[in-house]
């Protein structure tokens, strides 16, 4: 089964480089595309003043975080959650900036970069041209909306989650998975439906009804050899 880790982040600001830090982080566990019901979330202390333009965004406050932990203290709990399970994130080079730069201010080693799944360059390979913010991709995929008030790292990994299904294939996808289940379930009985039978049903008809139906097949039909490959053998048929 492959297992991966849809992960979205809210931050005080764009760039770690400039002194912007994590605010939250949440994380979304899939089993063969499908979530898992296991998720991993927290607010995390940013250890300075969110500026007014990004609690408009996410809705979180200082007051929200003043007692949430440190970075320092959960990144260990975020590594078990995340495990060696690829990451999927919606312009996955924002997210993986700001963890990048959490993980090095705690002396911890950065996840590997090539574990990184970009669901917007999904996007925009599968909708070239067009909007593909994870808004967009909702409205396209008819994925609601309606919970979202504003932005928030364990809703948004929730949609993201959606999202990524119909990228990867959706409903098609999921109906692959629901069949492979149930041939799992009943394969030995869809094989024996499909398969061989092991004992032929016995004919309805009597001899002299075969026998009719043979005449008139031999005197009506110019080529046998279809009939034939259902077991009637026209050149043992009784002659017209």
């Amino acid at each position: 089964m492959s297992r991966e880790i849809v992960l979205d982040t809210e931050t005080t600001g764009f760039d770690p480089k400039t002194g912007d830090r994590l605010i939250e982080v949440g994380c979304i566990e899939l089993m063969d595309l499908l979530p898992t019901g296991r998720t991993y979330h927290t607010l995390v202390h940013p250890e300075r003043l969110i500026p007014p333009d990004s609690t408009r965004v996410h809705g979180i406050t200082d007051e929200k975080v003043k007692d949430a932990p440190k970075f320092a203290a959960i990144v260990a709990d975020l590594v078990a959650f995340i495990g060696d399970a690829p990451i999927i994130a919606h312009n996955a080079q924002f997210d993986r900036n700001f963890i990048d730069a959490e993980f090095r201010l705690c002396g911890h080693p950065v996840l590997e970069a090539d574990r990184w799944i970009d669901s917007l360059q999904l996007a925009q390979k599968k909708f070239p041209g067009m909007p593909n913010s994870l808004d967009a991709l909702c409205k396209r995929f008819k994925v609601s909306l309606a919970d979202r008030t504003f932005h928030g790292a364990l809703i948004d990994a929730r949609l993201l989650a959606e999202v990524y299904l119909e990228l990867r294939g959706g409903k098609e996808r999921r109906l692959d998975l629901s069949a492979a289940r149930v041939t799992a379930a009943v394969g030995p009985v869809i094989a024996a439906a499909v398969g061989a039978r092991p004992r032929p049903l016995s004919p309805r008809s009597t001899e002299a009804e075969r026998a009719a139906h043979l005449e008139f097949l031999k005197a009506n039909l110019k080529d046998h050899s279809l009939w034939e490959g259902y077991g009637l053998d026209m050149e043992k048929a009784p002659a017209a």
